[in-house]
């Protein structure tokens, strides 16, 4: 899982980061606002952690952006305020929950699984669009229509994992790049089609009707 986090106080920033990580997720981590709203939009993240009172944009104005702009990361608050407008004021910018500083570690590593949750589209932690299926478990990929499956490599997974999440949207080079390889990657528009290409031999390899197609001049899109 890709998480968001956006909190100006450095050093909380910090901890909670290496607690994330320590826990298996991907974090970017960013200390404003308008960066952490750039970061937001890009829609390639499983669930952001934003804290409230930001420099250059408030939590709430990120959140309130994303959904206008369609982005349907789940989002959990981190607010020192715990009245019940402030609350209520987030919820309706767009956010899925909130929690109120300081809380306990087991807490807020609670909501994030839940959050997290709220992303997966089947019960038992499949990804499944058109004919074919993610097993988050094994790293499998697998066709209805042929019954054959084969193994992913991570980034292969992650690709197609991308995709399954906005079937039939347009989703670019830039946006592959952010989610594969992160911000702190120096990865090139030629490792995205190499594996894409990796990608796409596996859906033909299992006879998916699935495939992933290029569209001229703005990216891919997983149609089926």
């Amino acid at each position: 899982m890709k998480l968001l986090l956006v909190e100006d106080e450095k050093r909380m920033a910090d901890a909670e980061t290496e607690l994330l990580r320590q826990e298996g997720y991907d974090v970017d981590t960013f200390y404003n606002g308008e960066e952490g709203l750039e970061a937001f939009l890009s829609g390639v993240y499983d669930g952001a952690i934003l804290d409230v009172m930001l420099p250059g944009r408030s939590g709430f104005e990120i959140v309130s952006a994303g959904r206008h702009h369609q982005i349907k990361t789940p989002v959990l608050m981190l607010t020192a305020k715990s009245a019940v407008a402030d609350k209520v004021y987030g919820l309706d910018s767009g956010a899925d929950d909130y929690l109120t500083k300081p809380f306990q570690v087991e807490e807020l590593l609670a909501r994030i699984r839940a959050l997290c949750r709220r992303s997966l589209p089947s019960a038992d932690g499949s990804l499944k669009a058109f004919d074919i299926s993610l097993s988050k478990n094994t790293n499998t990929l697998i066709c209805s229509s042929s019954g054959k499956e084969v193994r992913l490599s991570e980034k292969e997974f992650h690709i197609l994992e991308y995709f399954i999440a906005n079937p039939k949207q347009i989703v670019s080079r830039d946006q592959l790049a952010l989610k594969i390889w992160g911000y702190d990657s120096e990865a090139e528009y030629n490792n995205v089609e190499v594996y894409i290409s990796f990608t796409r031999k596996k859906l033909k390899f299992i006879g998916a009707k699935a495939e992933i197609k290029a569209v001229r001049g703005m990216g891919y899109e997983l149609r089926g």
